[in-house]
């Protein structure tokens, strides 16, 4: 019988004769889709090793620790990227939930609140309202309980 709950793992769809960044690329985001972030990190790092400037790759390596659970990396790959490029909405959404994932919802609230006013998202409105419903029900005030 087939269990639905238990991933399937395949390698990442890689075509004979390619090579470099692009490749590096395709494969980690086709595993990172299918909830392999290890096996991503393992492309992802050789990669960057070649070009630590690739943002495509660093957001890429941001979102295997994000599924990882390594939340510490990152939240500092992000905030390299945040500063890197503000106006980045996947990153600055994506440093957001690092922060609630920690728990650190005054942290996260602003960069989530800018996502989401970015982009219009409604998944991106919603982690606003999430945080700030946590933060009321802890009792926190917000950045417009302190103006």
């Amino acid at each position: 019988m087939y269990d639905d709950s238990t991933p399937v793992t395949a390698p990442p769809v890689v075509f004979p004769g390619q090579r470099g960044p692009e490749t590096a690329y395709r494969a980690a985001h086709d595993l990172l889709s299918r909830r392999a972030p290890r096996e991503a990190l393992e492309l992802l790092e050789p990669a960057l090793e070649k070009e630590p400037g690739n943002t495509g790759l660093r957001a890429l390596r941001a979102w295997a620790y994000l599924i990882g659970a390594r939340l510490t990396r990152a939240e500092d790959e992000l905030r390299a990227l945040v500063e890197e490029n503000p106006d980045d909405d996947w990153a600055r959404h994506a440093l957001g939930r690092s922060l609630e994932r920690q728990s650190r919802l005054k942290e996260a609230l602003p960069h989530l609140r800018l996502a989401a006013a970015m982009t219009g998202d409604p998944e991106h409105e919603l982690a606003v309202l999430r945080v700030e419903r946590r933060m009321a029900e802890r009792g926190e005030k917000g950045f417009d309980d302190l103006v």
